[in-house]
Formats: C-alpha cells, structure tokens, sequence
C-alpha cells in the first residue's frame, strides 16, 4: 500500500510525485493520485491517477500538516454561547 506523503514514481511512464490521494473502489480498484513537483513553463503540472500496483516508492513521506506550513494560522478553539 503506498503511503500518502511518499515521492513515488509511475513504473510504465516515469511520472513522478508525491501521492496526494488514494481512492478504494467497490471491486477492489485502488488509484492514487500523484502530484507533482516540477513546473512545466512556470506553471504547475496536473496531477495523474494511476493504479496503485504500478507505483513504487522513491522517497519517505513527507511529514506534518497544514499547521506546520510557513504563515499557517492556527485555528481557535470554537465556543458554545448558549
């Protein structure tokens, strides 16, 4: 199973990217999807979902989560004013 956050590559295309999603389907079909990294004329390139049995891992996960991004805010608490 390829673990979201792993830099992993496409073994028929040479795609490369970080897994970003993985969706399970009814009869067993698992695709993820793969972002990647590099620009293409300055601007991002889509991200592709492939079968996950063609991915291999090329890098550990990534780690942390949107609060440890650079500028990320936290959020507050919520409060009941009943």
């Amino acid at each position: 199973m390829v673990q979201l956050g792993t830099k992993v590559r496409d073994n028929i295309t040479g795609f490369e990217g970080i897994a970003v999603s993985r969706t399970e389907y009814l009869f067993g079909c698992v695709r993820v999807c793969v972002e990647p990294q590099a620009l293409h004329d300055g601007k991002p390139i889509d991200s592709q979902f492939f079968d996950e049995q063609r991915l291999e891992a090329i890098a550990t996960a990534v780690s942390g989560g949107p609060g440890d991004a650079p500028g990320a805010r936290s959020i507050p608490p919520s409060r009941d004013h009943r």
